[in-house]
């Protein structure tokens, strides 16, 4: 039976980093979808009042109604405006969270290389020992006292 090598709990560390930064990276991708799809609500949200305002104008307004589609149309450009500068945010957030997390995992693979090759050595080792221990039992059953 082999020992736990001593670079166990080292590895389990990285688990445990690499299993945070990847629950992280999923509410940072969640983050950024959500974004999206609030820029598309207001996108087509747009879209339709600027069709009725076309629909109100064609049909004859005032200059009251004119001003007020004409204002609200831009308070919608600056709420999309500034969810585009949220999305993008978020899309970096979302990359830098990718780059810890194979940050991450790279170490725990490295950790795991190494404790295989670790294994492998004291393996190896096992093996040398038991071959030295049977050639001594092979010679001194060869060598050792004879009936004449």
């Amino acid at each position: 039976m082999s020992k736990p090598s001593p670079l166990q709990p080292l590895a389990d560390l990285m688990q445990t980093r690499m299993d945070d930064a990847a629950r992280r990276l999923g509410e940072l991708i969640a983050s950024e979808t959500e974004g999206r799809r609030k820029l598309e609500m207001l996108q087509e949200y747009r879209a339709e009042y600027h069709q009725r305002f076309l629909e109100a104008a064609a049909n004859g307004i005032g200059p009251d109604a004119w001003r007020n589609y004409s204002a609200f149309l831009g308070k919608i450009d600056e709420a999309i405006a500034a969810q585009r500068g949220a999305v993008e945010l978020s899309r970096q957030r979302t990359v830098q969270g990718q780059q810890v997390w194979i940050g991450h995992r790279n170490k725990a693979k490295a950790i795991d290389t190494l404790t295989q090759r670790q294994h492998a050595a004291e393996q190896r080792k096992e093996a040398r020992r038991e071959q030295r221990l049977t050639d001594e039992h092979a010679a001194r059953r060869f060598h050792g006292p004879r009936e004449e």
